[in-house]
């Protein structure tokens, strides 16, 4: 999976529209919509951008980092391993992504260490999580 296949799929799913939806709503076909889902990468750009349109969005260039939608859609409530920019490395659970409301993206992770988990399940509380910035996680790995 590529960002913008996982990207669609996240924004579909949070929506809650089937492929079909999204295909009629876009005026793209519904095997153009599962073929950018599934990162074929050879697509019409315009087409690419109609389905982008849907939620605000468009293709641009951006600087290569870890895919938020793909840790969401893949790492998310899983043991896992992530490794920050200043090569901290933490073990835990990702229970949320945050989104900024404006840019409708996730920008953060709501993390739950290791050593929380048992006081969390016993007794949910925030202080026991972490605000984990998306920019700072430099790999992401499951346990």
């Amino acid at each position: 999976m590529n960002s913008v296949s996982s990207f669609v799929k996240y924004q579909r799913k949070r929506l809650k529209l089937t492929q079909e939806e999204l295909a009629s709503k876009a005026g793209v076909g519904i095997r153009f919509i599962r073929e950018l889902e599934q990162g074929k990468e050879t697509l019409q750009m315009n087409k690419v951008n109609l389905v982008l349109d849907m939620f605000g969005f468009t293709l641009s260039p951006s600087k290569v980092q870890l895919d938020p939608y793909d840790v969401f859609l893949n790492y998310l409530k899983k043991s896992i391993r992530i490794t920050l920019a200043n090569l901290i490395t933490k073990e835990g659970v990702l229970i949320e992504g945050v989104l900024d409301k404006k840019e409708n993206k996730i920008y953060s992770w709501k993390f739950l260490p290791n050593k929380n988990i048992i006081k969390y399940q016993q007794k949910p509380d925030d202080g026991l999580i972490e605000i984990i910035l998306h920019s700072d996680i430099q790999t992401i790995e499951e346990q």
